[in-house]
């Protein structure tokens, strides 16, 4: 069988390819000509380079093609360029989904996000849950909504699509969280602001395994949201404090981070700079909270992800 994967040089779209390939798939891979594809190292799959927005060389990567997966997106928090983000994330999904449906593809898989289920102010909600927010909280989550938005439409006029949703995606070479962990063993983390912050993560890996499974027995339409569990910040840092015997950071004052981000922000505009903290950031941080219960992939998809715990302690041994 012959899959295309978007964004194949990506944290996601690598750990698929890989699996894909172990699995023993045909892979193509699409990437930007400019993309770094340090990621792929001893992968055998056929990279086709392009953009994202162009019909034409999407279709031609998609000759012959079973399952398009669609993991390339802009993703970033603070001060963005939400042009460009609109192009890769509303644009390029569209494209994508056109491009797909007329070259007959049997299956496509759109690697959506919980965030377009909007604030759920605490709630633990699931696939049934209408967004309440009124506006949105970024230029990510206004484009994430609408590309959703697109497939959706496009799934109910006959598109073979189907959705996950996932949470906070971890693992060893996880751009993000991977190099907090790093810093905490070294104990270099004295602050770290809203211990409070309730967060639901997947391990990419398990991710990768919901999104195979959602290809194979994944109903047409469907959103999967995919999310091994949830737990605060401080819970995070305390679990790892208990198997290292590093100090787990402290609460950071609420009143400097906010202090910060709105010195912080005006900066990053004048000097064209991407702050740690900026506005948008601290209102993730403090302000919006999304929490979901996963039973669904779980149940109608087999999917079996590992333990919150587990995905922290593989974090721990492998930064």
């Amino acid at each position: 069988m012959k899959v295309l994967v978007t964004g194949a040089n990506g944290f996601t779209g690598s750990h698929l390819v890989r699996e894909l390939e172990n699995r023993g798939y045909q892979v193509v891979g699409f990437v930007r000509p400019s993309s770094d594809l340090s990621r792929l190292e001893n992968c055998s799959l056929a990279l086709v380079k392009g953009d994202l927005c162009d019909r034409a060389i999407l279709e031609k990567a998609m000759s012959g093609v079973d399952w398009v997966f669609h993991t390339a997106a802009y993703v970033e928090l603070g001060l963005v360029n939400a042009e460009a983000m609109s192009r890769v994330n509303i644009e390029g999904t569209q494209t994508v989904m056109e491009a797909a449906q007329a070259m007959g593809v049997s299956k496509i898989v759109y690697c959506s996000t919980i965030g377009v289920l909007g604030d759920t102010q605490g709630r633990v909600v699931d696939e049934t849950f209408t967004r309440e927010q009124e506006g949105f909280s970024s230029a990510y989550d206004w484009t994430k909504y609408e590309a959703q938005a697109i497939v959706d439409q496009m799934a109910q006029q006959g598109l073979p699509v189907v959705s996950v949703l996932p949470s906070g995606i971890l693992g060893a070479d996880d751009p993000h969280f991977g190099q907090i962990v790093k810093l905490f063993k070294q104990g270099k983390l004295k602050l770290w602001p809203g211990r409070d912050r309730v967060t639901g993560v997947v391990h990419v890996d398990d991710l990768v395994a919901a999104m195979i499974q959602a290809a194979q027995i994944g109903q047409v339409g469907e959103h999967y949201i995919i999310s091994a569990g949830e737990l605060s910040i401080g819970e995070m840092f305390d679990y790892l404090s208990e198997k290292t015997g590093v100090s787990p950071p402290r609460e950071a004052p609420q009143w400097l981070i906010r202090m910060l981000g709105n010195v912080l922000t005006p900066m990053g505009h004048l000097l064209n700079w991407q702050p740690p903290l900026s506005r948008e950031r601290i209102h993730y941080i403090y302000d919006r909270c999304v929490r979901v219960d996963a039973t669904k992939a779980k149940t109608q998809l087999n999917w079996q992800p590992r333990s919150v715990e587990r995905i922290l302690s593989e974090l721990l041994n492998q930064s």
